[in-house]
């Protein structure tokens, strides 16, 4: 079997031979990083240059370069190019005056604020319809990440003004995570607003025994910690009620509760939120699955970049055979590194954690009492 090819693309130029690299992607975290030392090139790299990451031919991080380090020594010269992707120049930007949204649509705050940061396509947005990783966009369908085209429902929000100095990342966030969705971006540059799969078919299989039979793991690691999680978890909030003539009706209070069967004992988790009446269960439950997340994480060095010619890639369902660690079932890859040194050649680090909370869509609304 052939390695992996992956090769930089910066300005049209290619890059192909790297002494070490690193190359992450993260549903948990905002922005993703890459590493590569290379011996010095043919061609300048600039600062600020836009380039993609292909592995295997497939868009797997498309950005900017961040960071450039010469070195010479006794074995010769070398560089360190270091950048993230577009996602980074979100984190970045900041707002720059008081402005107010009452009643924008989640698609007009997220043009609004994107439209003039660098190399981003404020109109290449996916929003999710349902709770099983379709998603939906007013632009052509990409089957790569099995999404679908035609773009779902999007209500007003409700939260107010947007104020200077607030990072354009943490306002999109924070009205994603109203909404009981994340906003995150995939590897081959386009954002999405929705959440992580919670069931599917698998894309990898995970084997590890202490017999060796069938073996596709070179290192494993299982961390279970409780300290974080909770049994139930509630969102609560009081917002302003408007009639249908848009009369004042008063204040009305809102809550959304999911609970964890699995958690040991009884523990409670409450936050206050005010943004938005809709899906009060629905941000509940995204807390739950990202508190599960944190408190149980199964780590996997394999080899190589792909398996049955699919490249690892986030968001996507792993079934796990680990006798070792007692670990079968189906898991999210929250998480996954490519990465090359002398010690190990071409590897993988995936990252697993527990698919999200199942449950009929219908009864996740939440609402007013």
């Amino acid at each position: 079997m052939s390695d992996d090819s992956i090769y930089l693309e910066v300005n049209g130029r290619q890059v192909r031979h790297f002494i070490s690299y690193r190359v992450e992607a993260d549903l948990y975290v905002a922005d993703h990083a890459f590493s590569l030392e290379i011996g010095l090139p043919e061609f300048d790299i600039s600062l600020g240059a836009r380039c993609r990451l292909l592995v295997n031919d497939q868009e797997e991080l498309t950005g900017i370069v961040d960071r450039r380090c010469k070195r010479t020594d006794k074995n010769g010269s070398r560089m360190t190019i270091e950048g993230r992707d577009l996602m980074g120049l979100v984190v970045d930007s900041y707002c720059e005056q008081f402005v107010t949204v009452e009643g924008k649509k989640l698609s007009e705050l997220a043009h609004m604020l994107l439209k003039d940061i660098p190399f981003i396509n404020s109109k290449r947005i996916l929003y999710q319809k349902d709770l099983v990783g379709k998603l939906k966009t007013r632009r052509s369908r990409d089957a790569s990440y099995g999404l679908e085209g035609i773009m779902g429902a999007d209500g007003a929000e409700r939260i107010a003004q947007i104020h200077p100095g607030m990072s354009k990342f943490q306002v999109l966030s924070m009205y994603a995570i109203s909404r009981g969705q994340m906003f995150y971006m995939l590897p081959n540059g386009t954002f999405v607003f929705g959440r992580p799969l919670v069931g599917g078919d698998p894309e990898y299989e995970i084997v590890f025994n202490p017999e060796g039979l069938g073996n596709n793991v070179l290192m494993a690691e299982e961390d279970a910690n409780i300290s974080q999680r909770y049994s139930k978890v509630t969102v609560v909030g009081q917002q302003q009620a408007d009639t249908l003539d848009g009369l004042d009706a008063g204040k009305v209070n809102i809550s959304g509760t999911v609970t964890d069967p699995s958690f040991p004992f009884y523990k409670p988790f409450v936050q206050l939120s005010h943004n938005d009446s809709q899906t009060p269960k629905q941000h509940a439950r995204l807390l739950m699955d990202k508190q599960r997340h944190d408190g149980y994480r199964l780590s996997y060095q394999v080899p190589r970049h792909s398996q049955n010619g699919r490249n690892f890639t986030i968001n996507k369902v792993a079934r796990v055979a680990d006798t070792v660690h007692g670990v079968h079932g189906s898991f999210l890859v929250s998480g996954r590194s490519f990465q090359l040194d002398k010690s190990s050649g071409s590897t993988t680090l995936l990252k697993l954690s527990p698919l999200g909370l199942i449950e009929d869509a219908g009864k996740l609304a939440g609402g007013r009492r």
